[in-house]
């Protein structure tokens, strides 16, 4: 018998807001590099999207 494997689906998540680039968000947030990254591909490069996210982790913007 043969297992048949279907193709993980292919979903595009909508981008809210203008990107970041991964430095900019570095910056913005002081976040060591390994740290932006790691946020930066789990939750794409919407600035709305990582700025609701750092609200909910009480991480303020540097100024």
């Amino acid at each position: 018998m043969t297992s048949m494997t279907t193709p993980a689906p292919t979903t595009r998540k909508v981008l809210r807001g203008r990107p970041y680039s991964l430095g900019e968000f570095t910056r913005k947030y002081r976040l060591e590099e390994t740290e932006a990254k790691r946020l930066f591909e789990k939750f794409g490069p919407s600035a709305t999207e990582l700025d609701l996210l750092m609200a909910a982790k009480r991480r303020l913007p540097a100024h």
